[in-house]
């Protein structure tokens, strides 16, 4: 792709993000491409993605610096505009982001001249009863201490609203959308439905669903299913439910699922990847469903997500299995599939570069 304007967000707290940001810059007046900070918000108050979109003179790349939670904010504001996201390694998770820092330069020259693959990645929006919003006496509470919340979302302009559909809300999820308890004492009571029928009522810490993107965040911490990126799901998972089912279940990306909390139940917060951004009253609702939008992000090759798992999560061989043998990092095919493997996503032989 022709690359005409860049967003850059960068976290500010590492020394390495703001230095490779220099670089990024560079590249740009190089190049005579326009280049603007966005997400910048530790001295005021947070933006809505259109408003960063807009002051960054809607750029076609998004260039996030920094780790993970970088890379979702910049998700946020790339998701608005359709623009292209890439993400620099500067974290200590790096499931989203996968190129290093020191190949900053070489990134943005095979984006500029479209040596890159571009993977979509499912996004989640909501609609609720009522619109999100946080109570101003809880503001200062919930925040703890992590800086200005971001703005509650708004309704969908172009989406119709009303009946028992609710309102449509203009937000999008990467990871995952949590509905929790807010007081440490007393767990959240919630309905929770999958197309339309009654799964179960669950008392819980928490109770959320995420995409396949996010099965290795709040998800996984929480006992669900690790699930490929490139399918299409949506996974609920319950957070210590005092209930004997504790298990995860993944429903089909056109399977709303909604929670309800419980008329006896206390209140309870809602999280949009990891925001706060509203504050649920009993009787409330939130329906999770698939986004008809999906974010672009740039890789510079097939995405080993799977040895990325094993290397992230330090995973280590039974005992047993290693007295047997050690097991070869990759399948040891060297050949070229056969025709009726053809359009298997394998590895690439050991002999393939990239």
């Amino acid at each position: 792709m022709t690359v005409k304007s860049v967003g850059l967000v960068v976290h500010g707290g590492r020394a390495e993000a703001v230095e490779a940001a220099i670089g990024v810059r560079t590249w740009c007046a190089e190049r005579g491409l326009h280049c603007a900070d966005i997400d910048v918000w530790g001295r005021g108050p947070r933006h809505y993605a259109r408003e960063e979109v807009e002051s960054a003179g809607d750029p076609d790349l998004i260039v996030t610096l920094g780790g993970d939670g970088t890379f979702l904010r910049g998700a946020h504001v790339a998701a608005e505009n359709d623009a292209l996201v890439l993400g620099i390694d500067l974290g200590r998770v790096g499931f989203l982001t996968e190129v290093p820092v020191t190949a900053v330069r070489a990134a943005l020259d095979a984006v500029h001249a479209g040596r890159i693959t571009i993977e979509s990645r499912m996004l989640l929006t909501l609609r609720a009863s009522c619109l999100l919003k946080v109570p101003a006496d809880m503001e200062s509470l919930l925040r703890y201490g992590r800086g200005p919340l971001p703005p509650p979302p708004k309704m969908q302009s172009d989406c119709e609203t009303g009946d028992d559909w609710g309102i449509a809300l203009d937000v999008v999820a990467l990871n995952d959308v949590v509905v929790e308890k807010l007081s440490r004492d007393r767990q959240v009571s919630v309905g929770v439905y999958i197309t339309g029928r009654l799964l179960a009522s669950y008392s819980a810490d928490a109770l959320l669903v995420a995409t396949p993107t996010g099965s290795t965040a709040y998800s996984f911490a929480a006992g669900g299913p690790v699930v490929s990126p490139r399918a299409e799901a949506l996974v609920f998972t319950p957070v210590a439910p005092h209930m004997t089912f504790d298990r995860s279940v993944v429903a089909a990306p056109d399977e709303p699922i909604v929670l309800r909390v419980l008329e006896r139940s206390g209140r309870a917060a809602v999280s949009i990847d990891g925001q706060l951004r509203g504050v649920l009253d009993p009787g409330d609702w939130i329906g999770v469903y698939a986004a008809r939008s999906r974010l672009r992000a740039a890789r510079l090759g097939p995405t080993d997500f799977y040895g990325r798992l094993r290397n992230r999560m330090n995973l280590t061989d039974a005992p047993a299995a290693v007295a047997d043998g050690q097991a070869v990092p990759l399948w040891p095919v060297t050949s070229s599939p056969p025709k009726d493997l053809s359009h298997l996503a394998l590895p690439a032989g050991p002999d393939e570069t990239y």
